[in-house]
């Protein structure tokens, strides 16, 4: 028996870190007799049939502050965020309605904006022909909402999955864009029979225990269900069961069910941001993760959160420059 052999005999069960023991990449049982297509477009098109209220996802909440604004674009519309001096947050149109000038490039003066061209003011009073748009911040995620875009009946408020509340977690947020559709986005998420192919730097011993038929008759049923180990380091892993679910258009959110950390989700938001110049749309990928644990030990990862951000935001990138791939494949096909 090798000292590895030896070692996870001797580990204990329930340590929440275990080890894995190793196989060659080619030698796992193909998944995709399992990962048919119907049940991942059904599933799609059932996200697709439920309200968003006309929100979409900004940024982390921690990118907006009161220093400077910020410039983003959703659907094609130029849009500005700051927050005031209470540091409630205010989103409107980026541009200016005297010459078109940047907003982003604005200067925050008494809670409003102030254009560097020719000094017009906007902000919560609004100003000539500028109005502010409604905007929400969950302490996560800032979000705006554009009723002329998504055309639905407007909410007052986003549609946002149950979640460990972030005071008491761990928050990263990683952000990329890519060559695709919302919907390419949303699923690559329903999917999860490909973790462990394309990446097994992350994920391994993974098993889909159960995903929603093609026609549902119960929509508690529309959550895909999945045994996988998370890879820490090296031949170290934590092994959990999480599910899979959409609670709008345009978000996946996998929670963690059973194991280490119950309740932690990562929410993958879905930004449509309008056309490139190459005339392909494009779409940005704003993926939270909301860690929790009731073991005593995890308040020690909470005190070191401002370390573990940025790595957490890394594992992050490094899935989505893969997941990217695969989405934009997935349009390209479609649009040939």
């Amino acid at each position: 028996m090798t000292t590895w052999r030896a070692l996870q005999r001797r580990w204990p069960q329930n340590w929440p870190v275990q080890p894995v023991v190793e196989s060659q990449w080619a030698d796992q049982a193909p998944t995709y007799r399992d990962a048919e297509p119907a049940i991942i477009d059904a599933a799609l098109k059932r996200a697709e049939t439920r309200q968003s209220g006309n929100w979409y996802v900004l940024a982390a909440s921690r990118e907006i502050d009161t220093r400077r604004p910020r410039g983003f674009q959703v659907a094609g519309i130029e849009l500005v965020a700051w927050r005031d001096s209470a540091g409630a947050l205010r989103v409107g149109p980026g541009t200016c309605p005297h010459l078109g000038a940047p907003l982003s490039q604005a200067t925050v003066d008494c809670d409003s904006l102030v254009c560097r061209w020719h000094g017009l003011r906007v902000g919560p009073g609004a100003g000539r022909g500028w109005k502010p748009l409604p905007c929400h911040d969950d302490g996560v995620l800032a979000w705006v909402r554009l009723d002329h875009v998504g055309g639905e009946e407007p909410l007052d408020t986003p549609v946002i999955a149950a979640r460990p509340p972030a005071a008491s977690g761990v928050v990263a947020v990683a952000s990329m864009a890519g060559a695709c559709e919302p919907s390419d986005i949303v699923a690559n998420r329903l999917d999860p029979w490909h973790g462990a192919w394309f990446h097994p730097y992350s994920f391994t011993r993974l098993t889909v225990l159960s995903a929603p038929p093609p026609v549902l008759d119960d929509e508690s049923q529309d959550r895909f269900l999945v045994e996988v180990t998370f890879r820490v380091a090296g031949q170290f892993g934590v092994p959990v069961r999480a599910e899979f679910v959409c609670p709008e258009p345009r978000t996946v959110v996998m929670r963690i069910v059973e194991g280490e950390g119950v309740g932690s989700v990562v929410e993958t938001h879905a930004t449509p941001l309008g056309r490139g110049a190459d005339g392909r749309f494009r779409t940005a990928v704003v993926e939270a993760v909301i860690a929790d644990s009731t073991r005593p030990g995890f308040a020690v990862a909470r005190r070191a959160a401002g370390a573990l951000r940025p790595i957490m935001k890394r594992r992050a990138a490094r899935l989505w420059r893969d997941d990217l791939a695969y989405a934009e494949r997935r349009y390209a096909l479609r649009n040939r």
